[in-house]
């Protein structure tokens, strides 16, 4: 059911709530921060329900192990590590100034608001909100209108296990997100499309409200040179196979597509297909296979393949016999070979089961390729050799990166999450969320025994003398 109440009445309640306890202590933080796991777990086959509805089908222990688990973990991390975050930080003073002291306290924004995507509505709405209220703030959360069943949910449990002034949740459609972006909150945190992204920030601009963007882009995965003959490429195969399978591929940090050695088209393919065929035996009605979350998408996913075709690509079935159902939005995973580049799904985020598989002559190609093109919000390589790693590493520039598997960076809960450019701006998860929700206050304490009194007017010979030693 709506909230009857405006949604600037809505913020204005909040944004009093916040100026007139700015700081809470510990305990407080603590007890918001499990109350959101309580309210988690202790609805946890509803919630994950509410997901499978929104998407036609959705896997349930694919919600339970991306969705409510992470989750889950983010908020334990952030509650075993909040003494030690919330604590002041001394900082080095210059020797001109000692015996005076310097520190940074971590103090809270005040009113925050986040803006939830879609594909992982209860992960990328309970991940942010662990960071913001460890941070001591008070937050409104906008859920996607594409997942109404979970935003109608989640927003009922939120006002079940919250004061409306502490954490509240909005439903609506576009005008709504668009109106939510506009107002003067002390922080915006923004999940979804690089496009959407962009009017986020023009929104927010209006009010100089400072804004954390994760978006998204084309995410590739780097198959080594050598890596065939070191015996490890079928388990790369599978990695990248099953981080692309994950929701169907609607997930943000999903392989985009492929480089790999020229030559090596076929054993990928090969192993590809058994991978599927050992994780979704019978993908047609195999319920760990998620659909399409809706027909805009699905139609989307179909007109790339279909361009792609006519541009005289292969286009290859990793679940032979298996075909598209637009009636319950199933898209078997599919290889895609001899793409031009100006194709679609050469441009595009794909968001889906489709996999562009790209030969390179030598690993300098394979780079140049990557960096010729937006930086990615992740990126995946696969070798044995430390050496190629570290050139990998060194020579690309990605939000972030996992060696020898796909999307587990993101489950790291003390490495910061977010892209570069295009693919996103700022970071959160773990201290690096807490940061990011926090004013880094400094502070600089005066000691009695300060030269400073020498600096002033009149500027005689002392003054001289001690700015020549200043200067030297």
């Amino acid at each position: 059911m709506p909230h009857p109440d405006p949604l600037a009445s809505r913020f204005t309640r909040l944004q009093l709530a916040a100026r007139g306890d700015s700081n809470p202590d510990r305990a407080v933080r603590e007890r918001r921060l499990l109350t959101l796991d309580r309210l988690l777990l202790d609805n946890e086959p509803a919630l994950a329900d509410a997901v499978r509805r929104d998407f036609g089908h959705r896997s349930v222990a694919e919600t339970r192990l991306l969705e409510l688990f992470p989750s889950h973990a983010a908020i334990g991390h952030a509650r075993r590590h909040l003494r030690r975050w919330m604590r002041p930080r001394a900082r080095s003073v210059s020797l001109w100034f000692q015996p005076g002291r310097a520190e940074v306290r971590y103090q809270p924004l005040g009113a925050v608001g986040i803006i939830v995507p879609w594909n992982y509505p209860i992960f990328l709405a309970a991940a942010p909100l662990a960071a913001a209220l460890a941070a001591g703030n008070r937050a409104l959360v906008k859920m996607s209108e594409n997942t109404p069943a979970t935003a109608s949910l989640f927003a009922e449990l939120v006002a079940r296990y919250f004061a409306d002034d502490e954490l509240s949740v909005v439903e609506g459609d576009v005008g709504v997100a668009q109106e939510f972006a506009r107002l003067p909150f002390d922080h915006l945190l923004f999940t979804g499309s690089t496009p959407v992204g962009r009017q986020v920030m023009r929104a927010a601009a209006d009010s100089l409200t400072p804004v954390t963007l994760e978006l998204g882009g084309k995410s590739p995965a780097i198959i080594g040179p050598r890596l065939a003959a070191s015996g490890h490429f079928a388990r790369a195969v599978e990695r990248i196979i099953i981080g692309k399978c994950m929701n169907a591929g609607q997930t943000c940090i999903a392989p985009d597509y492929v480089l790999l050695p020229v030559g090596q088209e076929q054993a990928f393919i090969e192993h590809a297909r058994q991978v599927v065929a050992d994780c979704y035996p019978a993908i047609e009605s195999n319920t760990d296979y998620s659909t399409i979350v809706d027909q805009r998408q699905f139609a989307r996913l179909c007109a790339y393949v279909e361009e792609a075709r006519a541009g005289n690509a292969k286009i290859i079935d990793l679940a032979p016999g298996a075909v598209a159902d637009s009636a319950t939005r199933r898209l078997p995973p599919l290889a895609l070979l001899d793409l031009s580049d100006s194709l679609r799904v050469m441009q595009e985020e794909i968001f889906g089961p489709l996999l562009p598989v790209l030969p390179y002559r030598d690993l300098d190609e394979a780079i140049r390729f990557v960096n010729s093109r937006p930086r990615p919000l992740a990126l995946y390589y696969f070798d044995r050799e430390n050496a190629n790693i570290e050139r990998v590493l060194n020579e690309t520039v990605a939000g972030g990166v996992t060696v020898n598997d796909t999307i587990l960076h993101i489950a790291q809960d003390d490495l910061p999450f977010g892209g570069v450019g295009p693919s996103g701006m700022g970071c959160y998860h773990g201290f690096a969320g807490f940061e990011t929700f926090s004013v880094k206050k400094a502070v600089f304490r005066q000691s009695r025994l300060s030269a400073i009194g020498l600096f002033k007017p009149p500027y005689g010979a002392v003054f001289e003398r001690l700015t020549r030693i200043l200067l030297r």
